[in-house]
């Protein structure tokens, strides 16, 4: 399922289905409900059917969370969102807050009356989000309580069906290692549990070594799952999705139940008075709930499969590389396109979009886009999360920047890049901003760090050059990426609050940025993987670094030289030479030209 353009969300409608789901919650006896962007397994990416608040405010970004009172309501969004959800979301009907320096919590607090019941469907919210909830609903004296049906699912009349897609088995040469012994390996990890609890698809995913086809752009098997201490598993998945090769796959160690099976399999191990790993930050209080009603021990910890799936192994870097690869020709054929066609004032969002996505598909090996290709151009450019629809959709302008961050699903691998070109010649403070994220983008690709560090540690080192100026960015610097599956992987970040080891074959993004509301925004952006811990000469103890994995020129038209240190000049004339020793021989004739000038030495 590619990218498509059109944005069925209406801003008017909100005020309606608002009136709509209140009118519902007074028939319920309730004074209040809340609307995560959320499914049953809390991941980033949901399907049709779960895009709930989207349906009810028009917001269409990746994550938020609406409450509806019976005289007021709020959004909350984070700093991605800021700009996108005023223009998506009737604002005089859902006030927008900040999902970090104002959270819902502390909303509820303020504006809870006092006997309210303030309602949540239990599948939507994790056990920790609940437990902030309801001590915020209590504090301003009311109530949060748990609904067994989701009373707007009652008002939208022509919701979707949730998705049934086949899975398919993820071969051995990209995954490299059996599912039977990833399961014995995340069983022996349970520290005493007598199973683990898998609510996340791409945990899943990975454990299983399957795909699925349930939710746009990332190949996930909507399902849930339980691996037992000595090494079985039962699948809870629609036997629609089960085809005889995935069965094949599965073998005899996985037990295939239909999901509405989970809730007597819970019952079975509570009253065995067995202990169940939950992850609170994952998991639905609805399992939580059905497990210490049973009588089972939960015993709280991470997500077993979160830490192994995220340390990639050689087969796994190896696919990505070769994903890299390949994607950084398609990438740098559009570049070389996009530099001939936009001095003719013809392009716009949605040509270049799409001309992206064709070079890719031209590869024959791309499954998706790994997420709606953010396609700013000029002023678009500043909305972080921006997503070009019919609506929205600009021309790409003499004078201005073009910012392009993309990405791909390929078996191998799993890619996301940013570039940032100028369209025609960039002014002064264009070079000056870009320069700066430049610098805090090599910071980053250039560390180096022993063992236990955290991306919180490093994340200073993508914003000093904006901080000197009084500048920086609302968003964090580096995201974990799964293989072959989410371009948002945990628990690894390079941010201001990520407190993850980072660790050996950890993939992770490198993209500081600048964005000026009105204007431009600017953002650079790689993949790079850990690498393993070596001896600096003349060093004391081992040090970790950065193997950058994308492979794409970085627009030197918007670099200002001067800003540049003698080493900082040095990984950029490193960086380029190695993409044009890696991409030319794959090139056509008029492309390698290109290439050869876009990554000339400065």
């Amino acid at each position: 399922m590619f990218q498509t353009y059109d944005d069925t969300a209406n801003p008017a409608l909100g005020a309606e289905r608002a009136k709509r789901l209140r009118d519902e919650l007074a028939r319920r006896g309730l004074d209040g409900f809340l609307i995560p962007r959320a499914d049953e397994h809390q991941g980033e990416y949901v399907p049709p059917h779960a895009e709930r608040l989207r349906w009810l405010t028009g917001f269409s970004g990746s994550a938020g969370l609406a409450i509806v009172l019976i005289d007021k309501a709020a959004i909350f969004i984070d700093g991605r969102y800021t700009l996108q959800v005023r223009s998506q979301t009737d604002v005089s009907v859902f006030e927008p807050k900040h999902l970090i320096e104002e959270p819902p919590s502390k909303w509820v607090e303020d504006n809870l009356p006092k006997g309210a019941k303030l309602a949540y469907d239990p599948w939507l919210h994790t056990i920790d989000a609940v437990a902030r909830l309801k001590a915020a609903a209590e504090k301003a004296g009311g109530s949060l309580v748990a609904v067994d049906s989701n009373p707007l699912d009652a008002v939208w009349s022509d919701q979707p069906p949730p998705p049934v897609a086949l899975i398919t088995p993820h071969d051995m040469k990209y995954a490299g290692e059996t599912a039977p012994d990833k399961l014995k390996r995340v069983s022996a990890s349970l520290d005493g549990a007598d199973a683990a609890m898998l609510t996340m698809p791409d945990s899943i995913a990975w454990a299983f070594n399957i795909r699925g086809q349930d939710v746009g752009h990332t190949p996930l098997p909507l399902s849930f799952a339980l691996i037992h201490a000595d090494g079985h598993a039962d699948l809870f998945i629609n036997a629609a999705k089960v085809n005889d090769a995935a069965r094949a796959h599965l073998g005899n160690v996985v037990t295939l139940c239909e999901p509405n099976e989970l809730g007597a399999a819970l019952d079975a191990l509570g009253a065995s008075e067995k202990t169940v790993l939950v992850d609170p930050a994952t998991c639905a209080s609805w399992i939580n709930d059905r497990l210490t009603t049973s009588g089972a021990k939960v015993k709280r910890g991470t997500d077993p499969c979160e830490l192994p799936k995220a340390c990639k192994n050689n087969a796994e870097v190896a696919g990505t590389k070769a994903a890299h690869k390949r994607d950084g020709v398609a990438l740098t054929r559009f570049l070389a396109w996009l530099a001939g066609e936009a001095p003719k004032g013809k392009l716009d969002e949605i040509t270049a979009c799409k001309k992206l996505e064709s070079f890719r598909a031209e590869t024959g090996e791309l499954k998706d886009v790994s997420f709606d290709t953010i396609s700013g151009a000029g002023a678009n450019g500043a909305i972080v999360h921006y997503r070009v629809t019919e609506g929205t959709n600009q021309p790409l302008q003499d004078g201005e920047l073009f910012l392009v961050d993309s990405g791909a699903q390929y078996l191998d691998g799993t890619t996301d890049v940013t570039r940032t070109v100028a369209i025609g010649a960039p002014s002064a403070e264009q070079r000056d901003r870009f320069t700066r994220v430049l610098k805090g983008h090599i910071g980053i690709a250039t560390a180096r760090f022993p063992n236990g560090t955290s991306g919180s540690q490093l994340d200073a080192l993508a914003r000093m050059a904006l901080w000197k100026v009084g500048l920086d960015y609302d968003h964090g610097t580096g995201h974990g990426v799964g293989s072959y599956l989410s371009v948002h992987e945990g628990p690894q970040r390079i941010s201001k609050v990520s407190s993850v080891p980072l660790k050996p074959g950890m993939i992770i993004s490198n993209e500081p940025g600048y964005y000026k509301t009105g204007a431009y925004g600017i953002r650079i952006e790689n993949l790079l993987v850990v690498t393993e811990p070596d001896m600096i000469d003349g060093g004391e103890r081992p040090m970790m670094g950065f193997e950058t994995l994308t492979l794409a020129p970085i627009d030197l038209n918007c670099v200002e030289p001067k800003l540049l240190s003698a080493e900082e000049k040095d990984w950029l004339n490193a960086y380029h030479a190695r993409v044009r020793e890696a991409l030319s021989p794959d090139m056509d004739d008029a492309t390698r030209e290109w290439l050869k000038v876009a990554t000339r030495t400065v």
